[in-house]
């Protein structure tokens, strides 16, 4: 099975956020995918978010048993009638942190907030020691010094469109609702001052050995399982 990401800039028209979660899924389904996400951009950019170009209204992630062009062609139609522009990603998705603690039925809003942020990779970093320092090196320091309940990362193996802005890495991590608006929430520091200072700081340096911290887009969603890719792997028929 293969996940691919869209990153999508809607037409903006009233109703857009109705078809991504309304007849989009299905349709996505109809068309091949085992699985599908949608993330839409809901709550305003995060505050670490760079805006150096219009941020995307919307992410979908499909799986499919195979993301060549030939059995991808129905959703990249399905999606692109939706979107005033799209771009679609092949990524290989790593797990560190699955929601167990606030899981919601397929198809309603995940609790707490999805934050998205597009990567690139730093041109002074091979592509090896650039996957070592935020895989094998960052992880951890995410986990331990963040309020996440959720940590996905998806390295990008190649764009599948054309015109696709050049990112390496799109990341998605579920915090409290109280994230967006308070940093002791967000780093994981229970009202302590030094603690969040430590954190903060740990963070900082940790992120500056992968990323350029001024070229990372940031921004908040709402996230939506709409269905499952691995639920007969789960064994839960509540979920397919």
């Amino acid at each position: 099975m293969e996940k691919v990401v869209y990153l999508l800039w809607p037409d903006g028209r009233p109703g857009d956020a109705d078809v991504l979660l309304g007849a989009l899924p299905g349709r996505l389904v109809e068309v091949g995918a085992r699985g599908v996400q949608i993330n839409v951009a809901d709550r305003g950019p995060s505050p670490f978010a760079v805006r150096s170009a219009p941020l995307p209204a919307a992410v979908v992630s499909v799986w499919l048993d195979t993301a060549t062009h030939a059995f991808r062609r129905g959703v990249d139609e399905e999606v692109g009638q939706i979107a005033a522009r799209a771009a679609a990603y092949l990524v290989t998705e790593s797990e560190p942190l699955a929601n167990t603690a606030h899981p919601a039925p397929l198809g309603q809003r995940t609790p707490g907030l999805a934050q998205i942020a597009l990567l690139r990779r730093p041109e002074q970093l091979e592509r090896g020691a650039w996957l070592r320092a935020w895989q094998d090196d960052h992880t951890s320091v995410a986990l331990r010094t963040q309020s996440t309940f959720r940590y996905v990362q998806n390295v990008v193996v190649r764009p599948l469109s054309p015109d696709a802005p050049a990112y390496d890495g799109i990341v998605e991590e579920c915090f409290p609702e109280e994230a967006a608006s308070d940093l002791h929430v967000f780093f994981d520091s229970a009202g302590d001052e030094a603690r969040l200072a430590e954190h903060m700081a740990t963070m900082a340096d940790s992120c500056a050995r992968f990323m350029d911290v001024d070229r990372v887009e940031v921004f908040w969603t709402s996230q939506y399982v709409m269905s499952d890719p691995f639920a007969d792997r789960r064994g839960d028929p509540s979920t397919r």
